[in-house]
């Protein structure tokens, strides 16, 4: 564990695996994603993540021939552990939800906290922040996220990060907040069912 912990244990290490699951990204991709880290910071963890073989570098193909980086396959092992952690910080009673946003993170949450017994859902999202687009799918009651746009979506969402971190658990402020902070088009009750289907988990007790 020790060794694990010298290997991501920087302070925005796995916050970069976190911005990284959903795909490959530009280190401008990365940087906007992290708001609350310097470009010399975010590009000593790059490094360092790089050298112990978490990440790599690569360039794409035509037509974008952009550099991005992307997990190894050994990195993408450190997902259900990074899932999980979050899962306990986000029950710390002394969280502040005040700050940044990272669109990947919310995605990542509706993915990990949604719940259903409902075996014959299927439905197709498109969810819409600004020029990022996912493409969520539930099939016979499971969730699946890729980044990306949906084709013939059910229903599709624009709106931003913070507006799409409240709605999670709360479906009907859906339709309060179409028009406004959300743009809705296709079946508003097929999304509203989506948000109502995730279960945040809540805040142990503040300590005496």
């Amino acid at each position: 564990m020790a060794h694990a912990l010298d290997l991501v244990g920087e302070r925005w290490a796995m916050l970069v695996v976190r911005e990284l699951l959903l795909g490959p990204k530009r280190f401008s991709d990365l940087d906007a994603g992290l708001a609350g880290a310097s470009p010399n910071v975010l590009s000593e963890r790059l490094r360092q993540l790089e050298q112990v073989g978490v990440v790599r570098r690569r360039r794409m193909g035509p037509p974008a021939r952009a550099w991005v980086y992307e997990l190894t396959e050994w990195g993408r092992e450190l997902e259900p552990i990074m899932l999980a952690l979050g899962t306990w910080g986000v029950r710390s009673p002394l969280l502040d939800g005040s700050g940044h946003v990272s669109v990947d993170s919310i995605v990542l949450a509706l993915r990990t906290y949604f719940t259903t017994d409902a075996t014959d859902w299927d439905a197709t999202y498109e969810v819409r922040f600004d020029d990022d687009r996912f493409a969520v799918r539930v099939t016979g009651g499971a969730i699946s996220v890729e980044r990306g746009s949906a084709a013939d979506p059910d229903a599709t969402i624009a709106t931003d990060a913070r507006t799409f971190r409240d709605l999670l658990g709360n479906g009907p402020l859906l339709g309060e907040l179409a028009g406004g902070a959300v743009t809705l088009t296709g079946d508003g009750a097929v999304a509203e069912r989506l948000f109502a289907a995730v279960q945040v988990p809540g805040a142990v007790p503040a300590p005496a």
